[in-house]
C-alpha cells in the first residue's frame, strides 16, 4: 500500500518509479528513529499501451457447466501488487522484506500462502512492486505470465486512492480497465492460470485506528496516504467529506475488481473478506502504522489460504 504521490498518471502499462521522495524518507527515518525508541520502552507494539476503451465485459459470465474446476493445490505461485505485497515496512524501517510477503514469503511467523500450500519456494515469483498503482498491472502479469503459474495472487488499489487529494484518485473506469487488460494479457500467455483477488483494504478503519495515537499522528504527517489520513487529528466536515469519498472509492475499486474477475472462468475474488476484515494496531507496522506488520501479513496469508482451499468461491 506504499503511498506513490508524484503528480500526474503514467502512461497505461508504464511503472511509476518506486519510493517516497527522498525528503519525506529523511523525514520519515528520523521521525520514527526517535517515536520508535519511545513504542520500544513502553512495550506497545513497460508494458503494451492499451486501449481505455477495453470492456471489462468481453468475456460473457461462465455458466456452472461449463466453468473449469477450481485446484485449491497449486504447485506454483506468482504474485502481483503493490508494497502490501512486498512487505514493505514489515521488517525494517523504509525497506521490503519479501521474505515476509502474505503471498510468497518463506517466513514462519508469516506462514505465507505459499508456505500454507505447501509450494517450494523456487516455484514461488513475486512481481508485486512498492509503489505500484493499477495501471502497472498489465505489465506485472506479463512478466508472471511467462512462468506458466498455476496461480497468480493480486492485491492492489490502495495507491490509487491514497493521493494527495481525491481530485487525483484513479478513475474507477481507469482502474476497472487496466485490471481486465491484467487478465487479458495474462489469459493470451498462460490460459489456464487461476487468479486469486484480494480487495483493497479498508483505509477509513486504519484512520479510525490511528488517528488518536501519538505516534501514527506523527509519522502520518510525513506525507503517508493524504488523501485519507492527512489532518487525521481533524474532525471538521470538509475532512469528513474527504475522509468519505476516498472509502467510497475504495468500495468502487472493489466493486469494479469483483465485476471483472466474475466474467474470468478461472479468477476468484475474495468476496470482501480483506476489505471488511476488522484488523488491530498490532498487525500494522510498527514503523508507518500504514503497511500490514508480521501480524497484518500473517492474517492475509490466512484469508487467502481459506479462499484458495475452499471448493466454491465466496457468496
Amino acid at each position: 500500500m506504499r503511498d506513490n504521490t508524484p503528480s500526474g498518471r503514467p502512461p497505461a502499462g508504464r511503472a511509476r518509479r518506486a519510493g517516497l521522495p527522498a525528503a519525506v524518507c529523511a523525514a520519515v527515518a528520523a521521525t520514527v528513529a526517535l517515536v520508535v525508541f519511545a513504542v520500544s520502552c513502553d512495550g506497545s507494539g513497460g508494458g503494451a499501451p492499451h486501449s481505455r476503451g477495453a470492456s471489462a465485459g468481453a468475456r460473457p459470465s461462465p455458466s456452472p457447466s461449463t466453468s473449469p474446476s477450481w485446484d485449491t493445490g497449486p504447485d506454483s505461485l506468482a504474485a502481483l501488487g503493490d508494497s502490501i505485497t512486498r512487505a514493505f515496512d514489515a521488517c525494517s524501517l523504509l525497506d521490503d522484506c519479501p521474505e515476509a510477503s502474505w503471498a510468497t514469503g518463506t517466513s514462519p511467523e508469516v506462514d505465507s500462502l505459499a508456505r500454507r500450500l505447501g509450494v517450494p519456494a523456487a516455484a514461488t515469483w513475486n512481481h508485486a512492486r512498492s509503489g505500484a498503482l493499477m495501471a502497472e498491472l498489465p505489465a506485472q502479469a506479463r512478466e508472471a505470465a511467462a512462468h506458466r503459474p498455476e496461480l497468480v495472487t493480486v492485491l492492489i488499489g490502495a495507491n490509487d486512492a491514497c493521493r494527495p487529494t481525491v481530485e487525483r484518485m484513479t478513475p474507477v473506469e481507469e482502474f476497472r480497465a487496466d485490471f481486465a487488460e491484467a487478465l487479458r494479457t495474462l489469459r493470451r500467455a498462460s490460459p489456464k492460470t487461476q487468479v486469486y483477488v484480494a480487495g483493497v483494504p479498508d483505509l477509513e478503519r486504519l484512520w479510525s485506528l490511528g488517528r488518536s495515537h501519538p505516534v501514527a499522528a506523527q509519522v502520518w504527517k510525513l506525507g503517508i496516504c493524504p488523501s485519507m489520513l492527512g489532518g487525521a487529528q481533524t474532525s471538521d466536515a470538509a475532512a469528513a467529506e474527504r475522509r468519505a469519498k476516498v472509502s467510497a472509492r475504495v468500495r468502487a475499486y472493489n466493486a469494479a475488481l469483483a465485476e471483472v474477475c466474475e466474467r474470468d472462468a478461472r479468477c476468484r475474488h475474495d468476496g470482501g473478506a480483506v476489505h471488511g476484515y476488522r484488523f488491530t494496531a498490532r498487525e500494522l507496522s510498527a514503523w508507518d502504522w500504514f503497511h500490514p506488520g508480521p501480524e497484518g501479513q500473517r492474517a492475509l496469508a490466512e484469508i487467502a489460504h481459506r479462499q484458495v482451499t475452499a471448493e466454491r468461491p465466496p457468496a
